[in-house]
């Protein structure tokens, strides 16, 4: 047991020792549980009912916002896992166990319609919540302009070994800016930043559970949807997905979230959201892989490519970008030990498989 776990370990004894008794901390044990994309560990222990002890270090993890935000959502009926008991200090929590049933491990073709609208439903909720300034910072131009950032240097440059030159710089910055100005002029409400398909949590006969919140912003209205259905595990053809889009925009109408807009116009803004967020994503992937030493992600990358390039491919603003992308982009990628064909990336269910 490494001393960190250990630490851990001891902190929780005498957590649960206040929390439920001695006979309940003296036989505590804990499992290590798949990790996510950042440094946090989590651990599950054989309570009962069962709860996730949490190693959040405190130098990469605000854990007093965590705290806050997850009691602040519960607040208004969204169900983050109920905080236990949390050492801000050291980086250790314990958590309401919300189950291993993730929305991923439960979709395919017959039950994609329901657990979807359980989703749609819940991210309808989320964007409810009243904005609190000192928990939902602005998604503002700075850090959507950030995130697109990374697509150069760590998908281009680091990962593929290409350097773009005077004229890609300058193609790559008018998508941006044609990007920024899209998601800025659109309605703002709270956003998850992360609502995808791993972090939705199914629970019989229960509102769906909501994990990885603590980076919540306000922002785009089409964020958080386009996280959700064009999801970089999960690929759903493009009919359905602008049915599933437009069906939630009318709902968001109907509950004055945002005001009347054209279809067109909706379908716009999520297509190009969805955009700012694949660049994101490229460069993210890649990222933790080269500097984390996280593999995982890489094979979800020709997916997260396709979208990509089908929404380049599909507005002509973007046709000198998409051009770049398969002229240049798509040849490096092809000698790469994670590359297959993003023309057949991503299945309905699955976003390992080919189609």
């Amino acid at each position: 047991m490494g001393e960190r776990l250990q630490q851990l370990s001891e902190w929780a004894r005498r957590a649960l020792k206040a929390h439920c008794g001695a006979d309940c901390a003296d036989r505590l044990q804990v499992v290590p549980l798949p990790g996510d994309a950042g440094f946090r560990r989590y651990y599950r222990c054989n309570t009962d009912p069962t709860l996730i002890a949490v190693d959040a270090p405190p130098s990469t993890e605000n854990n007093a916002r965590f705290v806050a935000l997850a009691d602040y959502l519960r607040r208004y009926g969204i169900h983050t896992p109920q905080v236990v008991a949390a050492d801000i200090e050291q980086g250790f929590m314990l958590l309401e166990d919300l189950g291993d049933d993730q929305l991923f491990t439960l979709l395919d073709e017959d039950s994609a319609q329901s657990l979807y609208a359980e989703a749609l439903s819940e991210l309808l909720c989320l964007q409810q919540v009243p904005r609190c300034e000192t928990l939902l910072q602005p998604y503002d131009r700075e850090k959507l302009a950030t995130e697109i950032g990374l697509f150069r240097p760590w998908f281009c440059e680091s990962m593929l070994g290409v350097q773009l030159d005077d004229a890609a710089v300058a193609i790559l910055d008018a998508v941006t800016e044609k990007l920024l100005a899209s998601a800025l002029e659109q309605p703002t409400v709270m956003v998850h930043r992360d609502y995808h398909s791993r972090n939705i949590m199914i629970r019989e006969a229960h509102r769906p559970g909501i994990v990885d919140f603590q980076d919540a912003v306000w922002g785009p209205v089409t964020y958080d949807l386009a996280g959700l259905l064009r999801d970089c595990y999960v690929r759903w053809p493009r009919e359905q997905v602008e049915h599933w889009a437009l069906t939630y925009a009318d709902m968001a109408i109907s509950t004055d979230i945002m005001p009347e807009v054209t279809r067109e116009q909706f379908l716009r803004w999520f297509d190009w959201m969805g955009m700012q967020r694949h660049l994101k994503v490229l460069g993210i992937f890649s990222r933790l892989w080269l500097r984390d030493g996280k593999p995982g992600y890489l094979r979800d990358l020709p997916l997260v490519m396709r979208y990509t390039l089908e929404v380049a491919e599909a507005y002509d603003e973007f046709a000198d970008f998409a051009r770049w992308f398969r002229d240049t982009l798509v040849p490096a990628a092809e000698s790469q030990s994670w590359y297959r064909d993003w023309r057949t990336a991503g299945v309905a269910g699955r976003a390992g498989d080919a189609a």
